[in-house]
């Protein structure tokens, strides 16, 4: 990218400060704590939020700030950021390198910014609104393989019921639909990598949007279409979406519509 803005410039700052620290604790004895829903978090998620924080409002002192770990911090209304110090942290504790830093700035419900940075393979993807996708500074587009040869994720939510739908697509869309089905227990990197042209598709089943928010904004500028399941226009800050190349979404809409009937079918039972 020729030219970013002081915004990017700062996220990608902290994204790679937040980056040594993570870094620093992989593979160590590191301290395994649980928050009230279960989700793990560590003394590295912490650190790292903060000085994610510390960075972003340093320069930004207007803008208000969503973390995972320390929730919101409102100073303004326009520009609020979304923020994961370690999306996959339960792979990162169990010393699986599949995890990452994601940030996003949100102006008026638009996704304007968005960072995603893996310290250990150090991969650092970054886009801005309208200016493309990149991937180590190297501009980045969707896949161009169709269903035959795809290799779609799905993530799931934390409720019951998108945890009985990841079961359903999990299995069934090996059955005809797509090659192969992932779940990378990291959906920044997941949607990050459908931006690169590693996975085709992505179906999101209800997260927060710290997760996904920089990887959906990667998907867009790199090329790839988002809907919400049904196969309407995906608009932030909804949680359920399908993710792809564009070139068999329609088949994942109508794949996801099935399940989802099925579902509700067998719950009336």
């Amino acid at each position: 990218m020729e030219t970013k803005s002081k915004e990017l410039e700062v996220a990608i700052t902290a994204a790679l400060a937040a980056g040594e620290i993570i870094e620093k604790y992989f593979e160590t004895e590191i301290l395994k704590e649980f928050k009230e829903d279960n989700t793990p978090v560590t003394l590295a998620d912490n650190e790292a939020e903060a000085v994610i924080k510390k960075i972003i409002l340093e320069a930004f002192p207007t803008h208000s700030f969503l973390g995972e770990e320390t929730g919101m911090t409102e100073n303004g209304k326009e520009y609020v950021w979304h923020i994961d110090p370690i999306d996959g942290t339960r792979n990162f504790m169990n010393g699986i390198p599949i995890f990452a830093v994601s940030l996003a700035l949100v102006r008026h419900n638009k996704i304007v910014v968005g960072v995603i940075h893996n310290p250990i393979t150090e991969s650092l993807f970054y886009a801005e609104a309208g200016k493309g996708a990149y991937f180590n500074d190297k501009q980045i587009f969707v896949s161009k393989d169709s269903r035959e040869h795809a290799m779609v994720s799905v993530s799931p939510g934390k409720k019951d019921p998108s945890k009985l739908l990841f079961r359903e697509l999990y299995y069934h869309f090996k059955q005809g639909v797509i090659s192969s089905v992932r779940n990378f227990g990291c959906t920044s990197m997941e949607l990050a990598y459908v931006a690169r042209g590693g996975l085709e598709a992505n179906v999101q089943l209800g997260l927060a949007t710290y997760d996904f928010a920089a990887g959906v904004l990667l998907v867009q500028e790199a090329g790839g279409t988002i809907t919400r399941h049904d196969g309407t226009p995906w608009t932030f800050p909804e949680n359920e979406s399908i993710a792809s190349n564009g070139l068999f979404h329609d088949l994942l809409v109508a794949e996801v519509q099935k399940q989802k009937e099925k579902l509700k079918q067998q719950e009336k039972k």
